[in-house]
């Protein structure tokens, strides 16, 4: 990266995972603490904000973090990140790049994202691991201020996740893009849906977790796509209510890399509480390698 905004490193001392060098400057601010949840714990939380409260138009912030063998460490934030309205055809970015060691775990567990009426927003994380690295990635979007009626109203989102092993092999490329115009605008093409998501799951400790989740993903979708969406009313004739009847809250889960070493669940809700307790419940079994269970 050309411009760095923050760096931050963590190397095993004395047996403990410790951030030995941190460098940020404006609008970018890292906090961490001395410890979150239990003492047996190895694991550096990592908080990341902006001056302001948010992302301003024209924003451009430049991460790296290097996470060392053996490493535990989770990159979060306080609230959801809010990127205020673009000025003109400004778009504010972030871009993220981490390196994850040899038995290493990087949990990238943000709030979502809240874009305003007209902001324009990219955001591009790399990650670059090797065979036996771990990594959690969850990466969200909300419609907006709902309080403001504000659905759907932005004008750029883009969403990029490529995860590079052994150096420059490709083993996950992702990207999400909803951006105004064409036939339809983002809510038309959204309906009722106010929330997206994905969750990725990789690497040899968290291959329990990983099975986990495909089993509820599978049992939950299950249970809502498989229920009789068509039923006959006391005259015998189609009940149209019932067809037309969307589930509130979809998720699909698949297995990527080789042997399956990674999973990918996608995810797309009514609500962005039924989403904060879907990750709740997948991830609590994190609460080991972490120290606390995530979005508790």
């Amino acid at each position: 990266m050309e411009t760095v905004t923050g760096k931050l490193v963590v190397e095993k001392v004395r047996g403990k995972s410790t951030v030995t060098r941190c460098f940020s400057k404006y609008p970018l601010k890292f906090i961490i603490p001395n410890k979150v949840g239990s003492s047996e714990t190895d694991a550096v939380w990592i908080y990341t904000l902006t001056y302001g409260g948010g992302i301003v138009s024209g924003d451009s912030i430049s991460c790296e973090f290097s996470i060392g063998d053996a490493c535990t460490v989770v990159l979060t934030t306080q609230a959801s990140t809010k990127v205020y309205k673009s000025l003109g055809s400004k778009c504010s970015e972030q871009i993220m790049e981490a390196r994850v060691g040899s038995g290493a775990l990087l949990a990238v567990i943000p709030d979502p994202v809240t874009c305003f009426s007209t902001a324009r927003y990219s955001q591009k994380q790399i990650f670059r691991v090797v065979s036996d690295s771990n990594l959690v990635i969850v990466d969200w979007i909300t419609s907006g201020r709902h309080e403001s009626g504000e659905k759907w109203d932005f004008q750029l989102y883009k969403s990029t996740n490529n995860i590079f092993v052994d150096g420059d092999l490709p083993l996950f490329l992702d990207t999400v893009l909803l951006e105004q115009g064409g036939i339809t605008n983002i809510a038309e093409r959204m309906r009722d849906y106010q929330v997206i998501a994905m969750v990725i799951l990789l690497g040899p400790k968290l291959k329990h977790i990983q099975n986990q989740v495909q089993e509820n993903v599978k049992r939950l979708m299950s249970e809502q796509l498989y229920a009789p969406s068509i039923g006959l009313s006391h005259h015998g004739k189609t009940n149209s209510d019932h067809r037309l009847a969307k589930p509130t809250f979809i998720a699909s889960c698949s297995v990527f890399g080789p042997k399956g070493i990674g999973i990918v669940v996608r995810i797309a809700a009514m609500t962005t509480e039924s989403v904060y307790r879907f990750l709740q419940h997948q991830l609590s079994g994190m609460e080991p390698l972490l120290g606390v269970s995530p979005y508790c």
